[in-house]
């Protein structure tokens, strides 16, 4: 896991989220739907802490974890920066397979949007969601992000030089069996897990979840960026990839997908 903190060291998450807004706007939709209203709320795995301080904001009181130092500096700054440190319990750097710093049931709801696409081992899947449910109150509700394998192997066929291991059909082959991406070029997007989409709701209601929803963050991630144009930042057009989120056929096209479950 070196190469993951190495990359989130220097990467710039928040600036990420700023720049493909639609992902943010489209998961921020599903979280405020379904989240109780009000209540502990744990963002595991947070990064630089964007859903945090949106919830925050918006009267949740927070505890915030990452796997990398920076990123947990970087939120504790970001929440001073904005006002909101009192709404915030604490910000830890944690691992998301093992979460013992909290006792079970401690939070009303529980978001984890990045750890399940840096772990490749099923056995560490596992425990990051068991982990996740021990800390999740009965009845809770869960929202867990995923990256569909299918979107990873188009991506790999329109920009081959920029994802190698994955500049070759032989690559892209063993890619698509194992859904792991390690990055051949250094300070990349690297120690990665990609997902089946069919798997997704078996896998978290084996761990004990019901499944709410299973939905696209960007189900325009197919589009080149020249072809947003003077579409972006038109108020409509999130509420038509809203739409469009929800629809199980294009699921294998987004980016990200965003799995919402209530703890059994």
């Amino acid at each position: 896991m070196d190469n993951v903190i190495d990359y989130y060291t220097q990467f710039d998450e928040w600036g990420r989220l700023e720049r493909e807004p639609i992902e943010f706007q489209v998961n921020m939709h599903y979280i405020r739907k379904y989240l109780p209203k009000s209540g502990m709320v744990l963002d595991n795995g947070a990064g630089p802490g964007k859903y945090a301080m949106a919830l925050a904001e918006a009267g949740f009181q927070m505890t915030l974890t990452d796997f990398t130092p920076r990123l947990v500096e970087v939120a504790e700054k970001k929440a001073e920066e904005l006002g909101l440190t009192e709404a915030f319990n604490g910000f830890h750097v944690a691992d998301a397979r093992d979460l013992n710093v909290f006792e079970p049931g401690r939070f009303n709801a529980a978001l984890m949007m990045g750890p399940m696409y840096h772990l490749q081992e099923e056995e560490d899947r596992s425990k990051a969601i068991s982990e996740l449910k021990r800390v999740t109150k009965k009845d809770g509700i869960v929202f867990v992000a995923f990256m569909p394998r299918s979107k990873h192997v188009l991506t790999s066929l329109e920009n081959p030089e920029q994802l190698k291991p994955n500049h070759t059909l032989e690559g892209i082959k063993n890619f698509s069996e194992t859904g792991c991406f390690d990055h051949q070029d250094k300070g990349r997007f690297t120690g990665a897990y990609y997902s089946e989409v069919k798997d997704i709701k078996p896998f978290m209601e084996a761990q004990g979840f019901e499944t709410l929803e299973l939905i696209g963050s960007n189900p325009g991630a197919l589009l080149k960026d020249d072809t947003w144009g003077s579409w972006l930042g038109k108020e409509e057009l999130v509420e038509i990839l809203i739409g469009l989120a929800a629809d199980p056929y294009l699921l294998g096209a987004s980016s990200h997908l965003l799995y919402i479950g209530r703890r059994m």
